[in-house]
């Protein structure tokens, strides 16, 4: 087989296999979900108490994503809105863990995790910080841009 040959062969057969590959991992979503394997979302929304947003943010900040990333709690991004009222009692966050299952068995480690129990306890000394939660399970469209 001539050179020329042998190059357009392995072309091709780099070609093909990267064709299968791409195939395999756009479909791998929609493969994982059907399994039951899909990563799942949760938005989560925070309301505290008048004049004490700037202590819940501080948690976040100093802590509490510390601790979730030990219990397999993946932070994808934090928000407060940017309108009042809304803008000084909210903190909207969303997390991503490896299935539903995953995420009752990682906020079930989290409460019981004995730093974040101090760290939540010496938060709210001077009264609560967080007076309402929203929680909301979302998963990931085949268009959306993360999975």
């Amino acid at each position: 087989m001539s050179l020329n040959k042998r190059s357009a062969s392995a072309f091709a057969f780099v070609f093909l296999a990267g064709l299968i590959v791409g195939q395999a991992l756009h479909s791998a979503p929609a493969v994982a979900q059907a399994l039951g394997n899909a990563r799942v979302f949760e938005l989560r929304k925070y309301t505290a108490p008048e004049g004490k947003l700037g202590d819940l943010e501080k948690r976040f900040r100093d802590h509490t994503i510390r601790i979730f990333n030990r219990h397999n709690m993946t932070s994808i991004g934090y928000w407060v809105p940017q309108d009042a009222p809304d803008s000084q009692s909210t903190l909207i966050y969303i997390l991503a863990h490896p299935s539903r299952e995953a995420a009752k068995k990682n906020w079930a480690d989290f409460q019981a995790d004995p730093e974040w129990q101090k760290v939540s306890a010496e938060s709210q000394v001077n009264g609560r910080i967080v007076s309402k939660v929203e929680s909301t399970f979302m998963d990931a469209l085949d268009f959306s841009q993360i999975k």
